[in-house]
């Protein structure tokens, strides 16, 4: 199964203009269905389901068994209310506990199977990115700035944004099911232990309180389950609202403390059983964030990571890709020659175009990462131009590049990584084999494509013809008559390329 959904070239009124978002949070899985028109979307369904992938982790990292089986047969039941939906149509996206777990891609082959859909993992940042996108979908612009926050089971995001920009994304490795957890075991609340909870929430936001206290917001957003259920239960309770203040905060938590035990919270209204036991951590972690960035008034969204998925992919289906503007500030960071990598990817795309059948790449998404693998290969030109391919992948899979899962990040990296120099087939390994194999491929058509622009000069190539011969392990790449004897600069670069391309399994011949 392909780690990137295909995307369609066909507009959104000539398909199907239901979609779905699939958050598989480390506390709870979710899934949002929209009925998509061309400026709007409508809400049409809601799933949510306690997995708590998140608890199992303090086993050596891993996802238990009893997780993972809660985890397939709510994908399971997900997967039939998606079974008709295209696959352009769905996005399923992983948080906190399965970029964490060891064995998550055990996990991930077992469920991508149940659900019928690809599953990407997100990094940190990129979750508090789709966290605004979908929170400013409840909160239309006003001007000034916003504060958003996301406690989630495994980690807490934070946003400043303005409109439904983005100005400042953290996210922290601190979460109400991880933090209930470690401080409030076997059950028990006590005013220390969630004096300890509290200290623990600031030690972790500590290195980031400042720069969001130096960038300032005029209103203070929550999203999520720790937040909507506080503020509910402080106006059930008569402690105040709408919203949340510190003094409403505290008094709640002095209730909660008073009450003594975890089992004992069901009582209070509103408090599902299984909200319960991740409730003191959060709250915790609440608090800190109110003392950190001194937040007066907290108001709560409906809205969080999966509207912000659903909005995303309303967007891409009608070209507005935020990948897109991620590969075009990326090639401006670090300087690329634009002119010579349009060049590139022009020629790139067109020996695509010429063996797309044959090699089986008629997935869209092939067509979008060599384009943007021919506009970002010389990025790491910006650190030295000795091995700058290998500088490259590094900045592509480790940077923080919104709209991009940590699998596509890979694959991009694995495509500059390999554009030049020697083929190392080992680069492809961590991925599918049908992916890998799409790679190599989409590697070899870049790399001609480097060669023959090699000389810089920006003059158009000669008509050239590139096909495929019948065991898909041989391409033949023809010029008109003469034009190699003519250049003999390029048909010794092409003869040293087939040379390093034998690695790749695929054999070049000229003509």
């Amino acid at each position: 199964m392909n780690p990137v959904a295909d995307a369609t070239t066909a507009s959104l009124e000539t398909q199907s203009t239901t979609l779905a978002a699939v958050d598989l949070g480390s506390n709870s899985f979710h899934l949002v269905v929209a009925e998509a028109g061309p400026e709007r979307l409508a809400v049409v369904d809601r799933l949510r389901e306690p997995v708590r992938l998140a608890e199992s982790l303090k086993d050596g990292g891993k996802l238990a068994e009893a997780a993972t089986r809660r985890g397939l047969e709510c994908l399971e039941r997900f997967g039939e209310r998606l079974r008709n939906l295209p696959a352009q149509n769905v996005r399923v996206v992983g948080t906190n506990a399965l970029r964490k777990a060891k064995n998550a891609a055990d996990f991930i082959d077992r469920a991508e199977q149940v659900l019928g859909h690809p599953i990407e993992v997100v990094s940190g940042i990129e979750e508090a990115r789709l966290i605004h996108l979908g929170v400013s979908r409840d909160f239309p612009p006003e001007g000034g700035r916003r504060l958003v926050i996301d406690i989630g089971g495994g980690s807490t995001e934070l946003i400043i944004g303005e409109q439904s920009r983005p100005v400042l994304l953290e996210s922290v490795y601190l979460g109400c099911v991880s933090l209930s957890e470690r401080t409030f075991s076997e059950g028990r609340i006590t005013r220390r232990r969630m004096r300890n909870a509290v200290l623990e929430a600031r030690q972790a936001l500590e290195p980031i309180a400042q720069s969001f206290l130096r960038a300032g917001w005029t209103q203070a957003i929550g999203a999520s389950g720790t937040v909507t259920v506080a503020e509910a239960l402080i106006e059930e309770l008569g402690l105040g609202g709408p919203g949340i203040t510190l003094a409403a905060l505290d008094e709640l938590i002095e209730q909660i403390v008073k009450l003594g035990n975890i089992k004992a919270l069901v009582d209070l209204p509103g408090v599902r059983g299984d909200r319960a036991p991740v409730l003191p951590g959060g709250l915790a972690i609440l608090r800190a964030l109110f003392e950190d960035l001194q937040i007066e008034t907290l108001q709560s969204s409906q809205s969080a990571m999966r509207e912000g998925l659903l909005i995303d992919l309303h967007g891409r289906i009608r070209h507005l890709d935020a990948r897109e503007d991620t590969v075009v500030q990326l090639a401006e960071r670090y300087h690329v020659d634009r002119d010579h990598a349009a060049r590139v990817a022009a020629s790139a795309l067109n020996s695509l175009a010429q063996v797309r059948a044959e090699w089986g790449l008629d997935q869209s998404w092939t067509e979008q990462f060599l384009q943007w693998g021919s506009r970002l290969h010389e990025v790491g030109l910006s650190i030295a131009h000795a091995q700058y391919h290998k500088h490259g992948a590094y900045i592509l899979e480790n940077a923080d590049l919104p709209g991009f899962s940590r699998n596509e990040q890979r694959m991009l990296a694995a495509l500059v990584r390999c554009h030049r120099r020697k083929f190392r087939k080992e680069t492809l390994k961590p991925f599918p084999e049908p992916t890998a194999q799409a790679l190599t491929r989409l590697c070899v058509l870049l790399r001609l494509a480097v060669v023959m622009h090699r000389g810089r000069h920006g003059g158009p190539l000669p008509k050239y013809r590139l096909t495929v011969e019948a065991d898909g392990k041989t391409v033949q790449l023809q010029f008109p008559d003469g034009w190699l004897e003519n250049h003999a600069l390029t048909r010794a670069d092409l003869t040293q390329e087939a040379t390093l391309l034998r690695p790749s399994g695929i054999q070049l011949k000229l003509a």
